[in-house]
């Protein structure tokens, strides 16, 4: 089935405006999968316990047919080729990619949820979710 994905892109480790270029860059490579839109860059205080730099974040809304596994996957995927470590939760890292929101779909599986759990509590993903789809692609 044909959706409209919202991807939150966020670096805190090392070339973090490189990292998220070459992930939207991966992301739209991806097969049955075009970025539509994308909102600017912007800089985040780190979320939970760990102290460590500030993000850079950014959203993007892709259109594709593959399945919330499947967009999981290839964005993990992204994830390691970018030096990902999944080590301590909330921690630092090059790249990470999350699934925030379909249009069509709500996903409850035991390693995806979408709508994303925290999204209520980050302000900055609703106002990038609320400018793409006050854009063309809502």
């Amino acid at each position: 089935m044909k959706d409209i994905a919202y991807v939150a892109l966020g670096s805190n480790i090392g070339r973090r405006e490189a990292f998220l270029a070459d992930a939207r860059a991966a992301i739209g490579a991806l097969p049955r999968t075009s970025v539509l839109a994308e909102t600017e860059v912007e800089q985040t205080a780190p979320i939970g316990p760990i102290a460590q730099d500030q993000f850079l974040n950014q959203m993007i809304a892709v259109e594709t047919e593959l399945s919330p596994l499947e967009l999981l996957a290839a964005l993990q995927a992204i994830e390691r080729n970018a030096g990902r470590i999944r080590g301590e939760r909330w921690g630092p890292r090059t790249l990470d990619l999350d699934i925030v929101l379909f249009e069509r779909q709500r996903v409850s599986e035991a390693n995806l949820t979408v709508p994303h759990p925290e999204l209520p509590n980050r302000s900055f993903w609703q106002r990038e979710l609320a400018q793409l789809r006050g854009s063309a692609v809502g």
